[in-house]
């Protein structure tokens, strides 16, 4: 596309001492196929080198320059922070994680199906995610979908397309007028804010991986959540705020207690397996949050079901240490 005739796609790329991976992320954005745009490199009070490397990008290209917040903040702010350096003229704006980069067509192709209908507030498209394709299961070539539709795909059949942060382009005057983008409670402050915004805006996406998001203890954020099982919390945070909204009374009350029937089976076994205090800390905080109090009788009775399951099914069990000590070893590098 040629950029005297394109709208101004801002680019931000919130970080905290990415040394290792900002140059591939920036390189990135420099190879798009999509001229206009620009780049902020907002720098969360990091101590390596991320700076001194910004920096010299910054030297080579006009288009890109290094915003130092006035303080540090953790990784919900942070991110929220990014969408308040997106530049005024911007007609999008993409949040790209430090550790992650774009395939070069990624601006292009967004920006196509965003221009192609004035009502989308948001694209997506599939993301490689370590060697793996995630954000799949819309039906080709859905390139535009009502709000409504997707939100209901998602807390229905469990379809989940957004892809996070990295994988997202959102119109520009949206993120101007939710301020803080993120919820700050919430460590899947991104999915809440999409789900928020479609509301009153649709949905595009382009049926090609267009971003690489990193896998494993490479992205700490995201890693720490995988450990923690957060996904099962934050099912049953959006089917209670969210279903009200995109569901008729009936699924909802359905959903509703199939995604807390899940949750509790998840503490139980948890408890059976001594999980640690961040675990129950995390938990704990995340559904008071929500504005539920656990019940530790329901964590008792499945428990109880799963030491039942244990005792009755020994050889599933044993099988199932040993592949979980074998993903440890294969992720410390240990005997495969």
């Amino acid at each position: 596309m040629p950029s005297s005739a394109s709208p101004l796609v801002s680019v931000v790329i919130p970080v905290y001492n990415g040394e290792e991976f900002i140059a591939e992320a920036i390189r990135s954005v420099l190879a798009q196929t999509y001229a206009n745009w620009d780049l902020t490199v907002g720098n969360n009070c990091s101590t390596d080198r991320t700076v001194t490397i910004a920096e010299q990008f910054a030297a080579r290209d006009p288009r890109i320059r290094i915003h130092t917040y006035p303080q540090f903040l953790n990784v919900i702010d942070s991110h929220s922070m990014a969408f308040t350096l997106v530049s005024d003229q911007a007609e999008y704006c993409k949040i790209l994680d430090a550790d992650d980069w774009l395939f070069p067509t990624c601006l292009e192709e967004m920006v196509k199906v965003a221009e192609a209908h004035p009502t989308i507030g948001m694209v997506a498209s599939y993301v490689l995610n370590g060697v793996t394709v995630q954000a799949a299961g819309l039906p080709y070539p859905s390139t535009f979908m009502t709000g409504r539709e997707v939100c209901r795909l998602r807390l229905l059949n469990e379809i989940k397309v957004f892809g996070g942060p990295s994988a997202s382009l959102i119109r520009a005057s949206i993120a101007r007028e939710k301020r803080p983008f993120y919820n700050p409670a919430n460590y899947h402050g991104d999915i809440e804010a999409y789900l928020d915004l479609l509301r009153d805006h649709d949905f595009g996406y382009v049926h090609q991986v267009l971003s690489y998001t990193r896998k494993g203890e490479a992205s700490p954020t995201t890693y720490r959540l995988s450990q923690l099982h957060s996904d099962f919390a934050q099912d049953l945070d959006e089917v209670t705020k969210f279903g009200p909204v995109y569901l008729t009374p009936q699924e909802c009350a359905v959903r509703l207690k199939e995604v807390t029937r899940a949750y509790y089976r998840l503490l139980g076994s948890s408890a059976v397996a001594l999980r640690g205090r961040e675990f129950w800390d995390y938990h704990l905080r995340q559904v008071r949050g929500m504005g539920y109090r656990l019940s530790y009788a329901r964590i008792a009775w499945h428990a109880a079901l799963r030491i039942a399951d244990i005792v009755g099914n020994p050889k599933r069990t044993i099988e199932a240490v040993f592949r979980r000590l074998s993903d440890r070893l294969k992720r410390k590098g240990g005997p495969r």
